[in-house]
């Protein structure tokens, strides 16, 4: 059973940095890719940024430049660190990998940016 637990959410200003960061159960799992997903109240689930086992990396345009997603492998821990945060950015943040063909998803950590 795979289970992917988030962490590092909470209350930002505009233009001010947090790193979440996402723990998975089996170690197997640092050979596949790993994403991070946003979901705003009212909106739909969308890709923020992913990486691949070997660390390539992809990121949503809205974020480009402000977020970097990476993984430790030793840890079983992928992290997204976001600088310049803008209230736009406010969403409920899912760590999501697909192994053996099936989706796993985290809890989800709430990201609040607001003066």
């Amino acid at each position: 059973q795979v289970q992917l637990v988030e962490s590092g959410g909470g209350l930002v200003q505009p233009g001010g940095s947090l790193r979440i960061s996402c723990t998975f159960s089996a170690s197997v799992i640092r050979f596949y890719a790993m994403a991070w997903h946003r979901q705003a109240p009212g909106k739909q689930r969308d890709l923020v940024a992913s990486i691949t086992s070997g660390g390539s990396t992809n990121y949503a345009d809205s974020v480009k430049g402000r977020f970097t997603i990476s993984r430790d492998s030793a840890k079983n821990t992928v992290y997204l660190q976001m600088n310049s945060l803008k209230p736009e950015d406010t969403a409920v943040y899912y760590c999501y990998t697909n192994y053996y063909g099936n989706n796993y998803w985290g809890q989800g950590t709430q990201v609040t940016v607001s003066s």
